[in-house]
């Protein structure tokens, strides 16, 4: 299998090959070392949110840091009220929510190249935007794990009787684990009083109170989180 096909579409998989992915999802959920690696990751693509949506706006996107504490911060460069520092400041905690969703599907339909190949182009750019060692190190781990994917393809393992689709597995379930990440880091920021937090940030460029824009990114990862459920559950005939 050359390049080409590993980035062009495929035949969208059984979807008894896909479902293990959830092991994934199970392990994260068990091990908390696990669980605080998936936090990393949805870290990264909330201040990929910021910096994409800022991008979009007509911001520039200066570069962007992880603390040790997970924690993180995107700069982007532009005028500081309006509607595209709003949209700006408004797109990191969905972010991981809808990532996860786009991967969860594209791995059921087929989509994995292609995604996963955008994902690369995408990481490079945060790559070279990293603006600490441990935001660099954060993001070459990010990129490997994404090439490995890329590279094994979209060919089928046979376990027994079994027919596994480890890479279309595994992005569904790395989409598992973001969505559950999302989750995280709205229950951890709607416990904030830390008026620095996104929603405070909103509420001061808005006059609108930090709980409304709380409940804008609930009713999203909740959208997220039910598309990705019905997808499942289609794929395996239960609606």
């Amino acid at each position: 299998m050359d390049a080409v096909d590993r980035i062009l579409p495929s035949t969208a998989p059984d979807p008894a090959a896909v479902w293990p992915g959830i092991l994934l999802l199970v392990l994260v959920l068990a091990v908390p070392t696990a669980r605080r690696w998936g936090r990393a990751a949805v870290t990264v693509i909330h201040e990929a949110g910021h910096a994409g949506v800022g991008l979009l706006v007509g911001r520039r996107f200066e570069g962007f840091t992880v603390d040790a504490g997970l924690g993180g911060r995107a700069i982007t460069s532009g005028r500081g009220r309006g509607p595209g520092r709003i949209a700006t400041a408004w797109a990191g905690y969905p972010a991981p929510a809808l990532i996860g969703c786009l991967l969860v599907h594209a791995a059921l339909g087929g989509w994995v190249g292609p995604i996963l190949t955008l994902a690369l182009i995408a990481e490079l750019v945060l790559l070279i935007k990293s603006r600490s060692a441990r935001t660099l190190g954060l993001v070459l781990l990010i990129i490997a794990a994404t090439t490995a994917l890329w590279w094994a393809g979209s060919s089928v393992v046979w376990a027994g009787p079994l027919a596994l689709a480890p890479r279309d597995a595994l992005t569904a379930g790395a989409g598992l684990v973001l969505l559950l990440g999302a989750w995280d880091a709205l229950r951890d920021v709607a416990a904030s009083h830390d008026p620095h937090q996104d929603h405070g940030s909103l509420a001061g460029l808005t006059h609108l109170p930090g709980w409304f824009w709380l409940g804008t990114w609930w009713l999203v990862i909740a959208g997220a989180t039910a598309w990705s459920a019905w997808g499942l559950a289609r794929s395996a005939g239960w609606v």
